[in-house]
């Protein structure tokens, strides 16, 4: 929100250090009451529009232990903070997020599609760009004959993909019209996925993986909201619908280690199927033994 310390001189005269010690003075009940408020106002309303007044002592406890085992204040910074709107905001936002995480079974995702344009198709990409960063893709593997990349490690990415056994096709999120609302700060905004790649985890061809897939490097804090996003609403919500098939969340961070961190994601999901169907079997084992 700006700098903690600011020093402050006129044309005589000594300088005045500026600082945020006196926020130290606010009284924690009054931190927990105003983010609980906000919690409320901002991701706890009725159909109608009213605020849930009645969640409002099991939301004051929960931001109580946000606050007491999960708020890290560095660079002299202090929970005061959280009084400015776009900060509480952003508390907020991860809160909610681990309520809706918590209570996934119980309480699932619902979607809400697109009214106009509920299904989206990359049967239709056709553009022009004077971009010379292209990457020219395999036909068996993407059916887009370019890849518009944006850095070198989106074009790492576009090797690793297409030499990766289990990944069967992939795509750039360019011109799809592919997008997931979340919010940052008090801003309401768009996430555009970096790729959609279609994984086989082990079901099948008729039941592959939508693995959507973030490159990253430098990771700031609205890239935390948007993985946050897609994590706690996005894949679940999807998912439950169960019209669009399987689909999951994965970044990648290093481009020198995207190959690797590929096959382990790959590998990861295909064992989570593996466990599954184990799991399957002791079961109706179980259930039939005399």
């Amino acid at each position: 929100m700006g700098p903690s310390i600011t020093q402050n001189q006129g044309i005589i005269g000594e300088s005045v250090d500026m600082n945020l010690v006196h926020t130290g003075d606010l009284r924690r009940s009054t931190l927990i009451m105003n983010l609980t408020v906000r919690l409320l106002e901002t991701k706890y309303r009725d159909t109608n529009g009213d605020i849930e007044r009645h969640l409002y002592g099991p939301l004051r406890a929960i931001t109580r232990q946000w606050l007491d085992g999960y708020l890290v204040c560095t660079g002299k910074t202090y929970p005061a903070q959280l009084m400015y709107q776009a900060l509480s905001d952003m508390a907020c936002n991860r809160i909610h997020q681990a309520i809706t995480r918590h209570f996934v079974d119980e309480h699932p995702i619902r979607v809400l599609l697109d009214p106009y344009n509920p299904t989206g198709s990359t049967a239709f990409v056709n553009f022009n760009t004077s971009k010379k960063t292209r990457w020219e893709t395999r036909p068996d593997r993407c059916h887009i004959n370019w890849v518009i990349y944006d850095s070198d490690w989106e074009a790492e990415f576009c090797r690793a993909a297409e030499s990766h056994p289990r990944v069967k096709a992939y795509v750039k999120n360019h011109s799809l019209g592919f997008e997931v609302p979340y919010q940052y700060m008090s801003e309401s905004r768009r996430y555009r996925p970096d790729f959609i790649v279609l994984v086989d985890d082990g079901r099948g061809e008729d039941d592959l993986l939508h693995l959507v897939v973030e490159i990253k490097g430098y990771r700031r804090q609205d890239a935390r909201e948007k993985a946050g996003t897609m994590d706690a609403y996005w894949v679940p919500g999807v998912n439950r619908l169960g019209s669009y098939g399987r689909w999951a969340f994965a970044e990648f961070r290093d481009v020198w280690e995207i190959e690797s961190d590929l096959e382990e994601e790959c590998e990861r999901r295909f064992n989570e199927i593996v466990d599954d169907a184990t799991e399957v079997a002791k079961t109706e084992s179980k259930e039939h033994t005399p």
